[in-house]
């Protein structure tokens, strides 16, 4: 199975557990890879056949933005679902971090892996 890849979608947002985390928007960055089989693409040099990775883009930003989740564990896995239901991904794998929550340490977060790439 192919991969298609989105590497450090950025995106600020109300996330948090904290009372102060609920009154401003914090950056998380996403890294994605989505199992698709690019052959049809590639041979038609059609756009259809193609896992539209700006379309993705778009889609998750929206829902990001206008989400307010407290815990990135339960926005990562709605991340997945959009991704394998609205765009039938095979699979996918998503590393989401929130950097600056953790002072001594450059980042922290989650990653998931929902389907088989093989």
């Amino acid at each position: 199975m192919d991969k298609v890849f989105i590497d450090n979608l950025c995106v600020e947002t109300v996330i948090g557990v904290y009372d102060w985390e609920r009154t401003i928007k914090q950056r998380l960055e996403l890294d994605i890879e989505m199992a698709w089989d690019n052959k049809p693409a590639a041979a038609s040099d059609d756009l259809q056949f193609a896992l539209d990775y700006k379309a993705v883009s778009d889609r998750l930003i929206s829902f990001i933005e206008g989400s307010a989740f407290l815990l990135v564990e339960t926005l990562t896995e709605q991340v997945a679902e959009i991704i394998l239901q609205e765009f039938n991904a095979k699979a996918v794998k998503i590393r989401l971090r929130k950097p600056g929550a953790v002072p001594q340490a450059r980042a922290v977060g989650v990653e998931i892996s929902r389907g088989s790439f093989s």
